[in-house]
């Protein structure tokens, strides 16, 4: 991966945009506390959705690419326990940020870098787990980048990276092109740049689209927290929006072209369960014929498109990719026999494994109240997920470890043995098959992780 000298130019200016002002310029003492965050940036959740199996994170080296102030590699260390957080950043001042951050937090294993993502080889490391968040559609190419992370990337490795989806952003772009066009966007100075075009915005018209925009962040979106200012936020989104360097934007069959070329594979879109194509449509049972035939045999990367196109709803083209492999892809649970469910162990996933999650179950299950489990992780959920509470005192067992599905059965039939119609004691079929029906629901969710034991 070489880099010519408009290149250089290009990131040599981004690197004093964030020397300017690092991103994100959150508080040193902020510790990641969404759970949804936590989710996303956890190993075992992309793993789990290739491998159906549980990876332990111990040991596990994690490159946060393009790291910023290490308020994301903070997120990495926390969803990742005993891994090693390698970070790096154009950004000296960026670097110097998360370095503090890691410090002030106390967590040593981790190590940064002020240096181009062209020069990440020399670290002589191979990763289990590569974030490269809010970087990719700034660079002159995103698929050589890929291709230097497929290089880098252990065998059962992840990548987990975004692009601007430009359908979404069309209105971005187009400010972005009149800023250059009139030449602020090429002044030298990024305070100076950042001045013009807050002196243009507040001269138009409130009618004008440019001014719509920044108005109704002003208005509706912006949310002060800290010790952070409204004109800092402020100065902070136009820099993200209207005089972001390097910004273009992608559509998915980019995407894909760039993940094809790259020798990766395609996962999943991260927040897979908001790209489901039939959610669109009023009745999903009831398709003109025109689309059953289609979807029947479109590809996933034309159900994506076609998403987008017909709702252009985010911002980010969020997705992971894996090596190559021969393995294929393990069964869902909803096909396995009850050989296969005899061999299941049950895991919680490790992000809701936490003491006040637990209080919430114990109360709900003395009060014989039900539950909203996506109300933790709302990502990968369109409508509440209600557990009862017979089903929680079932499965609270799993917040003290991993269960294995004889022993949730036997837990499940002391809780409720007599069936609820005829009154008379459930039969071991009956009660498999009701505990298979709520892991399978939990499991499509991730909430649960299903495990097949190997002998």
């Amino acid at each position: 991966m070489t880099v010519g000298d408009n290149e250089k130019e290009l990131f040599a200016r981004m690197r004093e945009q964030y020397d300017y002002l690092p991103y994100p310029e959150s508080e040193i003492h902020l510790f990641p506390s969404s759970l949804e965050q936590l989710y996303i940036h956890s190993l075992v959740t992309p793993y789990y959705l290739r491998y159906q199996a549980v990876i332990n994170t111990a040991d596990k080296i994690i490159l946060d690419a393009g790291c910023g102030s290490g308020m994301q590699a903070l997120a990495l260390a926390a969803a990742n326990p005993g891994a090693k957080i390698i970070g790096v950043d154009l950004s000296e001042k960026s670097i110097e940020l998360a370095r503090q951050r890691f410090d002030y937090h106390q967590i040593p294993n981790a190590e940064f870098y002020a240096i181009s993502l062209e020069d990440i080889s020399s670290l002589g490391y191979q990763y289990d787990l590569i974030n490269c968040d809010e970087v990719l559609y700034l660079l002159p190419d995103p698929g050589e980048t890929l291709k230097l992370f497929q290089s880098i990337l252990s065998p059962h490795g992840i990548i987990r990276a975004n692009l601007h989806s430009y359908h979404q952003r069309r209105e971005y772009y187009r400010v972005q092109e009149l800023l250059k066009f009139i030449g602020i966007a090429d002044e030298e100075s990024v305070e100076t740049a950042l001045f013009l075009t807050k002196e243009t915005v507040e001269h138009l018209k409130d009618d004008t689209r440019m001014r719509i925009f920044y108005q109704d962040y002003a208005d509706n979106k912006l949310q002060v927290t800290g010790s952070q200012s409204k004109e800092k936020m402020l100065d902070e989104w136009i820099f993200m929006n209207y005089l972001l360097r390097g910004d273009q934007g992608y559509t998915i069959p980019e995407l894909f072209a760039f993940i094809e070329n790259a020798d990766l594979d395609f996962l999943s879109m991260v927040n897979w369960r908001h790209w489901n194509l039939l959610d669109l449509f009023r009745d999903q049972q009831n398709l003109p014929l025109f689309w059953q035939l289609s979807l029947e045999s479109a590809s996933d990367m034309e159900k994506l498109h076609i998403y987008e196109l017909l709702n252009p709803v985010h911002r980010l083209l969020d997705f992971w990719c894996i090596q190559p492999s021969e393995q294929s892809y393990p069964l869902s649970p909803v096909t396995w026999d009850a050989a296969n469910w005899e061999k299941c162990v049950v895991h919680l996933h490790p992000v809701l494994k936490q003491e006040s999650i637990q209080q919430q179950v114990l109360r709900a299950c003395n009060n014989r109240e039900s539950l909203n489990f996506s109300q933790y992780i709302k990502l990968n959920t369109l409508n509440p997920v209600i557990v009862d509470c017979e089903w929680l005192a079932c499965l609270i067992s799993l917040w003290d470890c991993p269960q294995t599905f004889p022993t949730l059965l036997d837990r499940w039939l002391k809780i409720q043995p007599l069936s609820l119609t005829s009154l008379a004691p459930k039969s071991l079929e009956q009660g498999a098959q009701e505990l298979q029906e709520l892991l399978s629901k939990l499991e499509f969710f991730t909430f649960l992780l299903l495990e097949l034991e190997s002998h």
